[in-house]
C-alpha cells in the first residue's frame, strides 16, 4: 500500500486507487462529474495546495532558485497549520492501509508543491511509491536521500 505522487490529468497507473487534487483551482473547462474520468481527480483537496496568494506569487515570474527558495519556504509554513498537519498525518496513515494518489498540475514536479507534499508524507511516516514504477521510495518515515 503507497501514495503515488502524480501529475493530475495523466493516465492513472494501474492499482493507483483514489486520486486526490491538491490543488487549489478545479481543472478549467471540465465539469465535475468528468474530472476523476478524465484521470484529473477524485477528490479535491485544496487545503495542500498553495494558497490562493502564493499560488498567484509563484505564477506571476519564472521560478528562479532565489524564488523556489522563497516559495519553498511559504509553502511549507502554510503547511505547519493544524489543520494541514492533521490532514498529511491522515494521508500518511492512510497509505499503510490502501493505495492512492496525491498531485497538482505542474508539469516539472521539481519546481511544484507536490516534490514538498512528497517529503511533508514522508517524514510523517508516509509509504510513497514511484509514480511509474510503482515502487517503495520512503516507507516508515525513512526518507531517501535527494539525488544530486
Amino acid at each position: 500500500m503507497a501514495i503515488r505522487v502524480v501529475r493530475l490529468g495523466t493516465p492513472r497507473a494501474p492499482d493507483e486507487g483514489l486520486r486526490l487534487g491538491t490543488v487549489r483551482r478545479p481543472p478549467r473547462g471540465v465539469r465535475k462529474e468528468d474530472w476523476g474520468r478524465r484521470d484529473y481527480f477524485d477528490v479535491w483537496v485544496p487545503e495542500l495546495a498553495p494558497s490562493e496568494d502564493l499560488r498567484a506569487w509563484a505564477l506571476a515570474e519564472p521560478l528562479t532558485p532565489r524564488r523556489w527558495a522563497t516559495y519553498r519556504r511559504r509553502y511549507l509554513a502554510q503547511m505547519r497549520r493544524p489543520e494541514a498537519q492533521r490532514l498529511i498525518a491522515l494521508l500518511a496513515a492512510l497509505s499503510l492501509q490502501t493505495n492512492f494518489s496525491v498531485g497538482c498540475y505542474c508539469e516539472d514536479e521539481s519546481h511544484c508543491h507536490r516534490s514538498l507534499l512528497r517529503t511533508l508524507l514522508a517524514e510523517q511516516g508516509a509509504t510513497i511509491a514511484d509514480g511509474d514504477a510503482g515502487h517503495i521510495l520512503a516507507q516508515a518515515g525513512v526518507t531517501q536521500p535527494e539525488q544530486p
